[in-house]
């Protein structure tokens, strides 16, 4: 596919998101709307949507990419079974509580159990995160978009993160989750929609029906799904499955990006009909995403097609747009590109609604205030649009000067460091209602934490004889934070208790 019938499928792609975004916010343009979708949101809707916000361009090309790798094959599988147990507790635990207390930001909770700088240390930290995950993800398809389309025209690397970004900030800054909430129904559409033709594509390529297509992929050296033989390693079941569960506690339920979503629900049962749902589909489309990485590599076997190198490194992430683009038809090139775009903005554009408001709410209070959708307030939710997305465009362009690593890898990384504080704080507000903290020293506690997991980390294989920390790195920050709230703790009150 040429670089030009790339960049005009990407133009008129925005196009169409442009113009549901000016009919949507036409009606209504207001912080209520922008914020919480004037609570009316559709659970059906809800749950489709934030398939695609949940799963990102690194789902889309990172999960197939690592299905080459010995030590990886379908083992991701494991990883995603304990997401779905992570899905299900923060729609019986967390929910209910969200409800309960009326919340606009889910931080607001721990204003109200721990104290003023516990809740704003709490979102700190989520902004923290948040940016920088986002930003990865963003990395990803601008790097694609970079190699096929943007070095044709001699476009530095920087222009084409500001471009993108661009994109995403014209379609989400007057709307916000009024507007998400619809533009991700359909970029999730193009998502799985993207997935299946995938499949059949290089499955016909391959001459391959589906019963051939799954004895193929059953018989070959990417079908492994459980790793049992040493626990050693960081790939091994129990340690998979435990940091699923933890990662998706924190990374969603303790997540003001697809925590809003559900809290745009009328009412806490529509709201957990949605995460049940939601929890299925995830499953079932992550299945596909492996089976796409295995007939990946079996393609480029049968057709000598090398995994792309960038410096002297080489990039799994690259071989599904390698072979999509250069080694395709038509057709299948352009499902790929809507797959890969829909699912990379549709994490992106939530994410920049989050973060706006997520300040505007804990640090301005502006859902504290009869004046929130005066054009005064409006215009300063716009300039903090603006802050978060130049925010975000410094860390890709950090990123891309160090990263060597699969994308995937990198995220789960990061998030395990950033917030495993936030299960440390919201496991000792739900489960030590007898005792609250002293305020001012929670900030400490949150530093230091990662801190001594960064030192585990690092020395982990001497220290425990050759035991590799994996995804269960959450849990340890986690405990840790929540070890150190109980050192500094105190007897709770009538009003700090939930």
């Amino acid at each position: 596919m040429s670089p030009i019938t790339i960049l005009l499928l990407i133009l008129i792609y925005f196009g169409l998101l442009i113009f549901i975004s000016n009919v949507v916010s036409k009606k209504d343009s207001s912080n209520d709307a922008f914020f919480k979708a004037n609570k009316n949101s559709k659970w059906y809707l809800v749950a489709f949507g934030m398939i695609g916000t949940a799963l990102s361009g690194v789902t889309f090309i990172s999960v197939p990419g690592n299905v080459g790798s010995p030590e990886n094959q379908f083992g991701y599988f494991q990883f995603v079974l304990g997401n779905a147990i992570g899905f299900l507790i923060i729609a019986t635990v967390l929910l209910p509580l969200y409800y309960r207390m009326n919340l606009t930001s889910i931080y607001s909770y721990i204003e109200q159990r721990l104290g003023t700088i516990s809740y704003k240390t709490a979102a700190t930290i989520f902004l923290i995160s948040r940016t920088i995950g986002s930003a990865f993800r963003l990395y990803l398809v601008v790097i694609v978009l970079q190699r096929y389309v943007f070095d044709f025209y001699n476009i530095p690397f920087a222009a084409t993160v500001l471009i993108s970004l661009g994109l995403i900030f014209a379609y989400t800054y007057r709307g916000g989750l009024k507007t998400i909430i619809i533009t991700d129904t359909l970029q999730t559409f193009f998502l799985v929609t993207s997935v299946f033709l995938t499949i059949y594509f290089i499955c016909d390529s391959l001459d391959y029906g589906a019963i051939e297509a799954f004895e193929a992929v059953k018989n070959s050296n990417y079908s492994k799904v459980f790793f049992y033989e040493d626990y050693l390693k960081g790939s091994f079941v129990l340690k998979q499955i435990l940091g699923g569960i933890f990662v998706t506690i924190a990374m969603v339920g303790l997540d003001q990006d697809l925590m809003q979503k559900n809290l745009s629900c009328a009412t806490i049962g529509e709201a957990q009909k949605n995460m049940f749902t939601f929890t299925g589909i995830f499953v079932v489309i992550n299945i596909f995403f492996l089976s796409v990485g295995a007939l990946l590599y079996l393609y480029a076997e049968k057709n000598g097609i090398a995994v792309p190198v960038v410096g002297d490194v080489k990039r799994t992430d690259l071989l599904f747009p390698e072979v999509a683009f250069n080694h395709l038809s038509l057709v299948p090139a352009v499902v790929f590109l809507l797959g890969l775009t829909a699912a990379t903005f549709a994490t992106t554009d939530s994410a920049l609604t989050a973060l706006t408001t997520s300040f505007c709410v804990d640090f301005l209070g502006m859902d504290k205030t009869a004046n929130a959708n005066k054009p005064n307030m409006v215009r300063t939710r716009h300039l903090v649009h603006v802050g978060f997305s130049l925010l975000m465009f410094l860390v890709i362009i950090v990123f891309n000067s160090l990263n060597d690593k699969s994308v995937v890898t990198m995220i789960f990384k990061v998030a395990s460091y950033t917030y495993g504080p936030l299960l440390g704080l919201y496991s000792f507000g739900l489960f030590v209602q007898t005792k609250t903290v002293h305020d001012k020293l929670v900030p400490f506690i949150c530093i230091i934490s990662p801190l001594l997991c960064f030192f585990i980390v690092r020395y982990s294989a001497d220290l425990f004889g050759n035991y590799v920390i994996d995804n269960e790195l959450i849990i340890v920050n986690g405990l840790i934070t929540f070890l150190g709230l109980l050192l500094i703790s105190k007897p709770a009150t009538e009003q700090t208790r939930f």
